[in-house]
């Protein structure tokens, strides 16, 4: 029995010491006594973008669906060795639709009638040198491929850019802190809170179209400056 009180005894006591830091943590909690400010702010960085994404493919139409889907195999192996050929790692390549369906004709007052049926096959394609995009959207679609969207610039590793852009974003809210401070004869003491609530990066993809008329022409693809945007919200206390 003197054993297990002591042993209880000492429990309690380790508790205790256990909760100590978290109960003086708690009370160094300094309430606002101040005027509390939340302010927005946003801050944005420019960079060249280094990687382009297209969506290629091949649409086929038959009597058959058998034919349909034997047509489609064989041009999109054209396809994927005209990546291959033009440097593109397997990685870089991921199938993203495979589908069959079927077509009808439709007459006025006559039921819908099948004509046959259409086969789409399409791979997303990452180029990671962006000055090759255009010469290789030009060999796919001399390979066959008659569906392309895109292309869809961005930044491969954008955490870097990121990071300026919240340095950036921090800085502009204190300044804007500063300025109310002042307006209002007062001081900035201290950040109370701060929390990120956007990221803006790349735009939507463009079509890409070829046809006939431009046969000879080599398309170009200019990748320009992306922007890089983080919106925080920062809250001061002013005293």
């Amino acid at each position: 029995m003197i054993r297990t009180s002591i042993m209880a005894a000492a429990l309690g006591a380790s508790v205790l010491a256990a909760a100590t830091p978290a109960a003086a943590q708690q009370a160094e909690v300094r309430p606002i006594s101040g005027t509390r400010l939340d302010v927005v702010a946003q801050g944005e960085v420019a960079r060249v973008p280094d990687i382009a994404r297209i969506s290629a493919g091949v649409v086929t139409q038959s009597p058959t669906a058998t034919a349909a889907i034997r047509e489609n195999a064989q041009r999109m192996t054209a396809v994927r060795a005209a990546l291959r050929e033009a440097g593109i790692a397997e990685r870089d390549i991921q199938t993203s639709t495979i589908n069959l369906q079927p077509s009808y004709r439709y007459a006025e007052n006559q039921p819908p009638q099948l004509v046959g049926y259409q086969a789409t096959n399409e791979v997303t394609v990452r180029f990671r040198d962006i000055a090759e995009t255009g010469r290789i959207l030009d060999a796919l679609v001399a390979q066959g491929a008659n569906q392309i969207n895109g292309p869809m610039l961005s930044i491969d590793q954008p955490e870097a850019a990121l990071d300026e852009a919240r340095t950036q974003a921090l800085t502009n809210a204190r300044a804007r802190a500063e300025l109310y401070a002042r307006s209002l004869g007062m001081r900035v003491a201290r950040v109370l809170a701060v929390s990120e609530s956007g990221l803006v990066g790349a735009p939507p993809p463009r079509p890409y179209m070829r046809d006939a008329a431009v046969a000879q022409a080599e398309t170009q693809i200019v990748p320009g400056e992306q922007t890089l945007a983080v919106t925080l919200t920062v809250s001061f206390e002013l005293e």
